[in-house]
């Protein structure tokens, strides 16, 4: 994405695309046609978080997470890499309604990690891609389990597919939503991290498995094959 790094340059220039992205964000959803994969268990993930959530999704499916039932917006902190693309994409988060909090657990983890606690102290709602911002893809990293012990909040996975959508050519095969598509949502069984629990590897298969079963559950519901795990970008080759 080197063209990032000459729009870097430009204020005007960012705040335009921003903008354009943004518009053309809420007007996938807007007009698409879409509904929950199990009503009943996002209800009832909802009810038991009682407002207070870990929403978690995979790096894939983070252009239109903010979008769907349950999920207040401006409640939501969503976790953004410091990287030229997650720039972009924090850039977007903001002009759909959703706050950004910067980091990864590859460069400024500790402290996104303490706003992120602060904000749940607070009674805001996190947002966070466990196989993000560089892979491998569908493969979770420890930090939101970290995050769940810490607070006590519970970890609610979700995914969404759709039936007209163009797969980027990037490590994670990012889904891009086309206008007037029909689309389904899914919420899994939350989880909750103890605050005691040593060892919390269960923990992060349980997150995993659930958010590539529900991931390949609304993909095969939108006619689309399962999604290769474990894939990471493509190292750039040297200039010879």
């Amino acid at each position: 994405m080197g063209w990032l790094k000459d729009l870097s340059r430009s204020d005007a220039a960012q705040s335009l695309v921003y903008g354009l992205v943004a518009r053309y964000a809420r007007f996938v959803r807007w007009s698409g046609r879409w509904r929950a994969l199990d009503p009943e268990r996002r209800d009832a993930a909802h009810a038991m978080a009682e407002g207070r959530a870990i929403y978690a999704f995979w790096h894939s499916r983070l252009p239109l997470m903010w979008a769907f039932p349950g999920i207040e917006p401006g409640r939501v902190h969503v976790l953004i890499s410091q990287h030229s693309d997650g720039r972009l994409i924090a850039g977007v988060m903001e002009r759909v309604g959703l706050r950004v909090i910067t980091g990864s657990t590859s460069k400024g983890g500790a402290q996104a990690l303490r706003e992120m606690i602060r904000t749940v102290a607070k009674g805001g709602c996190i947002g966070i891609t466990p196989d993000g911002p560089r892979g491998p893809n569908m493969v979770a990293q420890s930090g939101v389990i970290a995050l769940a012990r810490a607070t006590g909040v519970p970890i609610l996975p979700i995914s969404f597919s759709a039936r007209r959508v163009r797969f980027l050519d990037s490590w994670d095969r990012m889904q891009i939503v086309l206008p007037f598509s029909e689309g389904v949502y899914a919420f899994g069984e939350p989880i909750v991290v103890p605050r005691d629990v040593e060892d919390t590897e269960p923990a992060r298969l349980a997150l995993e498995r659930a958010l590539i079963d529900l991931t390949n559950a609304v993909d095969a519901e939108m006619g689309h094959p399962p999604a290769v795990v474990g894939t990471v970008p493509r190292k750039k080759r040297s200039a010879p």
